[in-house]
């Protein structure tokens, strides 16, 4: 590239020490380490509870990730009510309790009453005083538990089908047109009333117009 007028000559920095700026990760295996040790210590100060609190199950956001599931911030009223869990002992027994979020799916809803009533099986709740238990506490071998530090898991709700071969129909079925058919129909439906109505008025008023008395 020449040089003209009385511009400023160009400065081009290419022998950059590059090597004493450059990130690297040698301590990804030492910070997995440390994290292991932190569970294990975790564990050990919990006693016999659960590592995590329960949380409930819900989709992602936005169209892109919206079929994937992923733990939610706590379980609404409804989603214990079915359960029959009372929201004030919830917390007392591992349940994350959200007064905010809604439920806007019976699916959603019946999946997290699964998960509170699978939790509810495994649940031991220990006495204060095991010569006299209260209501809802366990008795007899559940006591004698070594450990129930366990985690209740995702469950995927969705079933994938068995490969098939695909049919006639669907072979000759047309996804794009459909869509941009159904697309229409619903953009010009308004119209389309519209021009009915008055066509309707109009075969009347002829009709009258016509009238031999």
């Amino acid at each position: 590239m020449g040089f003209a007028h009385n511009n400023v000559l160009h400065a081009n920095h290419f022998r950059k020490d590059w090597q004493r700026r450059v990130r690297t990760w040698f301590e990804q295996p030492g910070r997995k380490l440390r994290r292991r040790n932190a569970r294990k210590t975790k564990a050990v100060t919990l006693g016999v509870r659960p590592l995590t609190l329960l949380r409930p199950a819900v989709h992602c956001q936005t169209v892109r990730y919206n079929r994937k599931i992923r733990l939610g911030r706590g379980f609404t009223y409804a989603e214990l009510r079915e359960a029959g869990i009372n929201r004030r002992e919830a917390r007392g027994i591992g349940i994350v309790v959200d007064h905010r979020r809604r439920n806007l799916s019976e699916d959603g809803k019946e999946m997290n009453v699964k998960r509170l009533a699978a939790y509810k099986e495994k649940l031991v709740v220990f006495p204060r005083k095991t010569s006299k238990p209260k209501k809802g506490d366990s008795t007899g071998d559940d006591i004698q538990v070594v450990s129930t530090q366990f985690n209740t898991r995702l469950v995927n709700p969705y079933t994938l089908d068995a490969p098939r071969a695909i049919t006639e129909e669907e072979r000759l079925f047309r996804a794009y047109r459909s869509l941009r058919g159904a697309r229409a129909s619903a953009r010009y439906d308004g119209a389309r009333k519209v021009r009915a109505a008055k066509r309707r008025r109009g075969s009347k008023q002829k009709e009258i117009g016509y009238c031999f008395l």
